[in-house]
């Protein structure tokens, strides 16, 4: 089927946005005047693209390009007629030498700077190279729109008002800059996966984290959370073939086909796991891609190994999030009601996954009631509409399935996970960041 010209440009623009800002940025050595030049430029291709052209990056850039010498023809400085002419005259696009080469990686680390606030610098470099607007950053963060908002302006003002400069950071800079790096990819990444609204899968955010994934792995080989943060996106990235069903709704882990999965991407995962188990020095995204590397070994999944995780996760990054992933374990290992009995006290208010995971729970135990009003509130709380039909398919099920069958014990061979609580099931990643 035929797209609009307006939806080609809506993919479009969430596939560029941010290639277009690192180029742009890199060329005027200024980030607000690249964000604004190609806001100008996807305004003007709006207005005259019938069909998009054959290059449509290459045609933003140039013409976000001329847009910013356009405005900086009307400035008075001479700060602003030096860059013009550097813009007219320099077309080679001569490229500073440093470690990072990537224009996209490269911008953000300078988003990452020391100077800007920890929760600016990743809300920033979100929305100016993952292209994610607003509500997906407050999502990713769980936290309400208007905060991430100010975060952005803050940020924004602040690389204003210190001047702080666009260029590739030295490589004794890198590692400070590194955590908040690695959050942003780990986060465009769970977008694309879980997607906030319109289709589940973003395919290019997701390739897009992949990609810079491998990059920042190329630039520090010797990073352990770098490689396990590369082996979580690749474990999980092999999945997605089998997280649809033909008609386009989800499906859980436990009843997915495995043959769909990408064996190549499995196996360099496990590689890279065993790289990290080598160099016993844990961190969260390590940990991560051991449990990501758990549920692809072999037929079925050891659950005794993955709460094993989780509990050293949840040592490391006691999130509520965290708890909540390990309650799904915990169900899977010691029935469901030690399972919602650790559920007590987690609090995730606006995330969906929480009344779902109590629902299903519930629903096991026989406790309907109380699982239907937990669905609609799960439901109430969902944005995207392939996980909202799948509550409404969990929820209508409740009275000929699970009263049907009653609770079910720990070993039943058609006991499902109880949920879509993490990576392991919907395939969500389990996000820490709060």
């Amino acid at each position: 089927m035929d797209q609009s010209p307006d939806t080609d440009l809506a993919s479009i623009y969430r596939a560029e946005y941010g290639r277009c800002v690192a180029t742009l940025a890199r060329l005027l050595g200024d980030i607000n005047l690249a964000e604004e030049a190609v806001q100008d430029a996807f305004t003007t291709a709006l207005q005259k693209w019938q069909t998009p052209p054959p290059n449509p990056g290459a045609w933003i850039v140039t013409t976000a390009r001329n847009r910013a010498v356009d405005r900086l023809r009307r400035e008075s400085t001479r700060e602003a007629r030096h860059a013009q002419a550097l813009l007219l005259h320099q077309q080679d696009e001569p490229r500073e030498v440093g470690p990072v080469q990537d224009d996209h990686l490269r911008l953000m680390f300078t988003c990452c700077h020391p100077a800007l606030a920890p929760e600016a610098r990743t809300a920033l470099t979100l929305r100016l190279l993952g292209g994610l607007d607003v509500p997906e950053i407050a999502r990713a963060y769980l936290i309400q729109e208007a905060t991430v908002a100010q975060r952005i302006v803050r940020a924004k003002k602040k690389i204003r008002d210190a001047a702080i400069p666009y260029r590739v950071p030295a490589a004794h800079e890198l590692p400070d800059r590194l955590p908040p790096v690695l959050t942003v990819l780990y986060l465009m990444f769970n977008e694309g996966y879980a997607s906030t609204a319109g289709p589940l899968i973003r395919t290019d955010l997701c390739t897009e984290a992949i990609r810079l994934a491998r990059e920042l792995a190329a630039l520090m080989p010797d990073e352990p959370e770098v490689l396990g943060l590369l082996a979580l996106l690749l474990l999980t990235e092999a999945r997605r073939p089998a997280r649809l069903d033909p008609a386009g709704e989800l499906v859980l882990l436990a009843d997915q086909d495995r043959s769909l999965w990408n064996v190549a991407l499995i196996a360099e995962g496990h590689d890279l796991v065993r790289r990290c188990l080598r160099r016993n020095q844990p961190g969260p995204y390590q940990i991560q891609a051991a449990i990501s590397a758990v549920h692809t070994d072999g037929a079925a999944t050891d659950w005794q190994q993955v709460l094993a995780l989780y509990d050293q996760l949840l040592a490391l990054a006691p999130t509520p999030v965290v708890a909540l992933n390990r309650a799904v374990a915990v169900a899977e290992v010691h029935g469901p009601t030690v399972a919602l009995a650790a559920l007590e006290g987690v609090d995730l208010p606006g995330f969906h996954r929480l009344p779902a995971t109590r629902a299903e729970l519930l629903a096991r135990l026989g406790r309907d009631d109380e699982a239907r009003a937990a669905y609609d509130q799960a439901m109430a709380l969902a944005t995207n509409e392939t996980e909202r039909a799948y509550l409404r398919t969990r929820r209508r099920q409740l009275t000929r399935e699970w009263r049907a069958r009653g609770p079910r014990r720990r070993g039943d061979p058609d006991e499902e996970p109880p949920g879509d609580g993490g990576v392991e099931h919907a395939g969500g990643l389990p996000r820490l960041a709060r």
